[in-house]
């Protein structure tokens, strides 16, 4: 039987990112998951949380993650509190980690890019990581700005380089149909 463990995932990535960048709010803790799951699946053709991402206009946004967090009483357990916080713009949804983050559900490769978009956007506010998501060329900006798909899904290939496509995308296809076939 296959577990499936991307919710715990995204929980322990979701505690991490609480735990070693400032000022986590919502639209960071969206392109930190962003980076994470696309950098991930550029090279294993595999995402981290499994969440489906949106072309919105300020990025990507894991639409199903934003509408659990607009319930009025969104619980984690023990994990992590999002809250609602004044700021000069209006308000922030902040993110609480309560618990120590466990490393035991990653690979040492997602592990290590963790580690390096927590040390490059700890300081970082979510104002200032709008045009890394919008770069010429990126998944964002193909949907968006290419392809005029506004609130579309962002396709993961689209985070495949030109040379890789095609052997990423048949051993995408060949793992998909591995955990069809073992899901039976």
């Amino acid at each position: 039987m296959i577990i499936d463990r991307q919710r715990e995932k995204l929980v322990e990535a979701v505690v991490y990112f609480a735990l070693h960048t400032r000022n986590l709010g919502k639209t960071k803790l969206f392109k930190l998951l962003y980076f994470l799951d696309f950098k991930h699946y550029r090279d294993t053709g595999r995402a981290v949380t499994g969440l489906d991402y949106f072309a919105w206009p300020k990025g990507p946004v894991p639409v199903k993650l934003f509408e659990e967090l607009q319930q009025p009483e969104v619980s984690w357990g023990n994990s992590v509190s999002f809250r609602p916080k004044a700021v000069a713009k209006g308000s922030m949804l902040t993110v609480t980690a309560h618990k120590q983050f466990d490393p035991s559900l990653f690979t040492k490769r997602e592990l290590k890019i963790l580690e390096s978009l927590a040390t490059q956007y700890r300081d970082v506010y979510a104002d200032d990581m709008v045009e890394a998501t919008h770069l010429e060329n990126l998944p964002w900006d193909k949907v968006w700005n290419q392809e005029g798909r506004r609130q579309q899904p962002i396709p993961y290939s689209y985070a495949l380089r030109a040379q890789d496509y095609e052997t990423m995308t048949a051993f995408v296809d060949e793992r998909e149909e591995f955990l069809r076939v073992m899901s039976k």
